[in-house]
């Protein structure tokens, strides 16, 4: 399914009743507070779908409750799937991974300094690898740095920090 957004990777039970801990790739936790539906799978062409239940939310992952999985046996089945939800039930006014690899990055200038090819999750912050300029650059995604980004143009406008 082209709409489906990877969220997490299920890393092991929790408890007797087959709870999920996953390791969260979301920034926000309000990604998370009215997820309903989850598609669990190897990848994005083969999942199922489940009502998600109780959602606890931590630092660096969150714990789901899947209302078809009961025991920690089922559940068991489940580790090193992928959780999905569809791109369009997502909060507005946030860019996803899939949003910003390919996007042109400029100074505010109007300086073309090459293409995002990758993201580096650093832990505080994203990080832009841009490539195809005169040479590779590590851009920090921080407000101070990135000024703008406009999908619909294809761009990022930056103010580059001393050094750069």
């Amino acid at each position: 399914m082209d709409n489906l957004l990877e969220i997490g990777k299920i890393v092991k039970t929790s408890g007797l009743k087959g709870r999920l801990k996953v390791l969260s790739y979301c920034e926000s936790a309000e990604t998370l507070e009215t997820l309903e539906n989850a598609f669990i799978g190897e990848d994005s062409e083969h999942v199922s779908s489940f009502n998600v239940g109780i959602i606890g939310i931590r630092r660096g992952s969150f714990f789901i409750d899947l209302e078809s999985v009961e025991s920690v046996e089922a559940a068991s089945e489940l580790i090193g799937r992928y959780v999905f939800v569809l791109s369009e039930n997502l909060p507005d006014g946030e860019y996803y991974w899939k949003d910003i690899i390919g996007l042109d990055i400029v100074t505010e200038d109007g300086l073309k300094l090459g293409r995002v090819t990758t993201i580096l999750p650093t832990g505080s912050n994203d990080v832009y690898v841009c490539s195809g300029g005169e040479k590779e650059i590590l851009i920090p995604a921080f407000d101070d740095v990135v000024k703008k980004i406009d999908i619909e143009k294809g761009i990022i406008v930056v103010k580059l920090p001393e050094g750069l």
